[in-house]
């Protein structure tokens, strides 16, 4: 998803709404709708969301375009995990609900705040169904005293045309429909039936089955999803819409894709986006080639407007303000990143955003070429306009943290261009782009499953880019020495980080390009291990006064000094040695080396959560026994420093 970043931290709807068709599609912070709201359920009530696995939802709602006020039911098909004496489910507290059938008898319920309970004596393997008729106006930003809202309505000032919509993510699901919401439990399909008045269409998932005309002024959309499907990617979209459609034909498709589009009726509208929507082609053929067949091809892709300024890549159908080609590549993106794979927490957005965002990039790099330059560094220039802040989310809790363009977005996309350089090999990096979502179709990724399949892929260890780039903070700032010895030269590479105490050294490898006589320009990279190398280079020949660090702008830094220094030598090399873990992967215990004094130290597992706590010295054995099998991330605080470290547990 994508969404300008507003200044101010509440706006106005409809002042928000104007910003619909910015030519500039900024980065999603969403102050706009959410501050810094938390999970519904408890702790206890989530547990036992996790006793059953849901496999289908249909929703069967009257809606229209002038009001957010809905009526209908939903139905989840679920099957007991473990024994369990409650099916426990959300809706939000203000909706009502007027009865709750199970199986298709009506069952007495309960509810708590946002929690739905009905009391069983199911064994594991029991399937069920619950049906769930509710009726009401779901909450607004303003309503919501956790500052949600799951659906909108609003008029497009630029258009004039009146709309109401939902946008889910990533904990608004439940404010508009009773559901599960649980990021590793996908349905395996879904129907979404919306009832309209005639004037108007109502887009969803999947394939548009019928429309049914009822004789009643309203005509009921019926649209079928036969994918597996996240919580937060369902959607409705209802307006007065004309349908414009065309269709894309990438090498390799068994058929033609269906691009389905909603469009304003406003007659300038669809003039005004169609060369834009027709792109939506292009893109398409590009990442079909890119990351493989198109996860959904069997029904379609399209997008439904809405007035606000950005897009939401719900499955198949993405909800989008205005059409230009960074935010329809960035959502079709999505298709892929987000949709046909999801992050399995919200840690790890980054499978979503960073992949979805550096798709712009490569859209720009095939298509405009020359354009992806600055693209890039923009990207990097955004990133560096802070000195600080990790990829992986920490507060997985805090949606404008989740958000975040600077982070989630921008140096999200920038590692994934520096992965890109450190395989070195472009055709091996698209193929495991493509193996990996092959690994996790219609499934969840943690970030840490991206770095194995590059270093399975590969044969490199991608473990300390992970642990300085995605889990670590900052940037280096590179400074080069060097000295000409006959045809030969010497050359002193050194950095700093922008966030020492929290990630000193970058180890990435890092280009050099070096002027000579006769415009006569080489390339070389340099492997760095530490944060001071001195390499001895044979051949060379004379060097003018001219190098450039990084010039392709594969890495995220910033240039310091670039002198000739006589006083080089190959003795001038320095070392700072880092702390490291030993043994990784470890099946029992593990320790921390190289630490100067004593450190405290907290064991997350990869949703964030706190598993293990502790003191260690230097080589201090620390007991992993407590810990099921799994990746780990660890935060050392010793001598002012906050290091962060990945380890495996076998």
């Amino acid at each position: 998803m994508r969404l300008l970043i507003l200044p101010l931290l509440f706006v106005a709807l409809a002042s928000y709404a104007q910003k619909e068709n910015s030519t500039q599609c900024g980065k999603r912070d969403r102050f706009n709708n959410h501050t810094l709201k938390s999970n519904s359920l408890s702790v206890s009530q989530i547990a036992l969301t996790e006793r059953y696995d849901v496999s289908y939802y249909k929703l069967n709602l009257n809606m229209s375009n002038t009001s957010t006020t809905l009526s209908g039911y939903a139905e989840m098909k679920a099957t007991v995990l473990v024994p369990m004496d409650t099916i426990l489910y959300e809706l939000f507290s203000t909706l009502t609900i007027s009865s709750v059938s199970l199986n298709g008898v009506n069952v007495p319920f309960v509810r708590t705040n946002s929690a739905v309970k009905i009391g069983v004596n199911y064994p594991a393997g029991t399937m069920f169904t619950v049906r769930t008729n509710y009726n009401g106006t779901p909450p607004t930003a303003q309503t919501n005293p956790l500052g949600g809202s799951g659906m909108s309505n609003a008029s497009s000032p630029s258009w004039g045309n009146e709309v109401v919509w939902s946008l889910s993510e990533p904990f608004c699901a439940y404010e508009w429909w009773p559901c599960k919401q649980s990021l590793t439990d996908k349905a395996d399909s879904c129907d979404v039936n919306i009832t309209v008045p005639n004037a108007c269409k109502a887009g969803s998932n999947g394939k548009l089955m019928q429309v049914v005309s009822l004789g009643n002024g309203t005509s009921r959309y019926e649209w079928k999803h036969r994918y597996a499907i996240d919580y937060y990617l369902i959607s409705v979209a209802v307006a007065e819409y004309v349908e414009y459609n065309l269709y894309t034909n990438p090498i390799g498709a068994p058929a033609p894709i269906l691009i389905q589009n909603y469009i304003y009726n406003n007659p300038q509208t669809l003039p005004n986006f169609q060369a834009d929507i027709d792109e939506t082609a292009d893109f398409m053929e590009l990442f079909y080639g890119l990351f493989g067949p198109y996860p959904f091809e069997n029904e379609k892709y399209g997008h439904c407007m809405a007035p606000f300024s950005g897009g939401m890549e719900h499955q198949t159908m993405t909800t989008q303000g205005f059409f230009n080609p960074a935010l329809t590549a960035h959502e079709l993106g999505h298709q892929w990143w987000g949709d046909y794979v999801t992050c399995a927490s919200w840690c790890d957005i980054w499978v979503n955003e960073g992949f979805a965002s550096y798709s712009e990039q490569l859209m720009l790099e095939n298509l405009y070429p020359g354009q992806e330059v600055q693209n890039m560094a923009d990207v990097h220039t955004n990133v560096m306009s802070q000195t600080g802040g990790s990829v992986w989310v920490l507060d997985s809790l805090n949606e404008s943290r989740i958000f975040s363009g600077r982070l989630t977005y921008d140096k999200g996309a920038a590692i994934v261009h520096s992965m890109r350089y450190i395989m070195n090999n472009d055709s091996l990096f698209f193929e495991t782009l493509q193996n990996f979502l092959t690994s996790k179709a219609y499934a969840t990724a943690f970030g840490i499953d991206v770095r194995d399949a590059f270093a399975q892929a590969s044969g490199i260890d991608y473990t300390p880019f992970f642990d300085e780039w995605y889990f670590g903070e900052g940037f280096p700032t590179y400074a080069v020495e060097w000295k000409q010895v006959g045809s030969s030269a010497l050359v002193k590479i050194s950095h700093t980080s922008s966030m020492p105490n929290v990630t000193p050294t970058f180890t990435n490898p890092i280009d050099l390009k070096f002027t000579r006589p006769g415009n006569s320009d080489t390339t070389i990279r340099f492997d760095i291990t530490s944060n001071a190398n001195t390499f001895q280079i044979t051949g060379i020949g004379t060097i003018n006064n001219s190098i450039v660090i990084d010039p392709s702008n594969w890495i995220v830094n910033q240039n310091g000094t670039i002198a000739m220094n006589e006083l080089l030598d190959l003795t001038s090399l320095t070392t700072e040695q880092g702390v490291t873990l030993y043994p990784n992967p470890s099946s029992d215990e593990i320790r921390i080396q190289q630490l100067v004094s004593s450190a405290t130290y907290i064991i997350y597992d990869m949703f964030g959560k706190i598993q293990q706590k502790g003191t260690a010295t230097n080589d201090q054995a620390i007991s992993l026994k407590s810990l099921p099998a799994g990746a780990y991330l660890m935060l050392i605080e010793t001598n002012g420093k906050h290091l962060k470290k990945s380890f495996v547990k076998k």
